[in-house]
């Protein structure tokens, strides 16, 4: 196959624990071809969508020694349809130059190009709020601007998480108590005196025990999840944040979640989702660029990026299957 990786600056990658990298390894593993795009690097000319993508080798050095892990070429116009398939891998924000990524990359679907996840979907589905979408997994949720609101949401349940809808890496996520004596000024930073609408949950006091990532791919998830521990001292078990990474066989209820969110997710065109469940309770669904492979695969026996470039493979063939030109009949006597 030819894949395509839409990534942010390739020397700001972590090769020893970045997803993107695991999965091309293994598809250079097949002899795939690879090649790297940037945002600056999409445009629309010519009636279509096209791409100036570097063909990508990798070394097989470490990133950490001071040697590139990488070697890539000049980049070379290619029409985005003529990849078997292309990977939207750029890390938030999510800002309006990732909406008109989402655009571009939309045009050149209607042109016949395989992108994953799909654009439509993952502009549909914001990380924080698409949780809406399943009430019956998620902890008592409030989503608004109004500062009356968030009070009595925290009069009720007293011990509570804020957080930005456009965040990631656990930044600008606070926990107040109903005592706290900075509620004021944590409200009006966060919804900049009330314009700008946030996420508050019940404080769960199951992440002590890790905010979990399971990952779905094609559906299904990966059986093991990553507990993301937080480190003394915090309430966020974001690895950004330091938290530790133990990988764990998935739960009864992990399991139950996954199950349910898996075929509705796939089926609105998102082949790689990361939820994050804490305890019992459903918090997030990453759909930009979901991470933990590595972590799991040094932890397990387990090979996600492996199960994921088999998915891809999968819906190549079967596209190709559906696109193949059907033998001529004979003429009849």
């Amino acid at each position: 196959m030819k894949l395509a990786f839409i990534l942010d600056q390739l020397d700001s990658i972590k090769t020893y624990k970045d997803s993107s990298f695991a999965m091309m390894r293994e598809a250079a593993a097949r002899d795939y071809q690879l090649f790297t795009l940037q945002q600056g690097d999409l445009a629309w000319r010519g009636a279509r969508t096209v791409g100036f993508a570097r063909a990508l080798e990798l070394t097989g050095k470490a990133d950490d020694d001071g040697h590139r892990w990488y070697q890539a070429k000049e980049p070379e116009e290619i029409p985005l349809q003529e990849f078997d398939a292309i990977l939207m891998r750029k890390d938030p924000p999510f800002n309006m130059e990732y909406v008109y990524t989402t655009y571009l990359l939309e045009l050149a679907e209607s042109q016949g190009a395989r992108i994953f996840n799909s654009p439509r979907a993952i502009r549909d589905h914001n990380e924080k709020l698409a949780i809406a979408k399943f009430p019956q997994f998620i902890p008592p949720t409030l989503v608004t601007r109004q500062e009356s609101l968030i009070r009595n949401f925290l009069a009720e349940h007293r011990d509570i998480v804020l957080k930005p809808l456009d965040g990631m890496g656990g930044a600008s996520v606070f926990r107040i108590h109903s005592a706290d004596h900075n509620i004021g000024v944590i409200l009006e930073t966060l919804t900049h005196y009330g314009t700008r609408t946030i996420m508050v949950q019940r404080y769960i006091p199951d992440i002590a025990q890790g905010d979990k990532r399971i990952l779905l791919i094609a559906g299904k998830p990966v059986p093991y999840s990553l507990a993301r521990i937080p480190k003394p001292g915090e309430t966020r078990g974001n690895l950004n944040a330091g938290g530790t990474g133990i990988a764990q066989p998935l739960t009864r209820r992990d399991r139950d979640i996954a199950e349910a969110l898996g075929p509705v997710l796939y089926d609105e065109g998102l082949m790689l989702v990361g939820l994050d469940v804490i305890g019992d309770y459903l918090t997030e669904i990453n759909v930009t660029s979901p991470t933990g492979m590595q972590e799991i695969a040094n932890q397990t026996d387990f090979n996600s990026a492996k199960m994921m470039v088999d998915a891809l493979e999968n819906c190549v063939a079967e596209r190709r299957t559906v696109v193949a030109p059907s033998p001529e009949t004979e003429p009849l006597p």
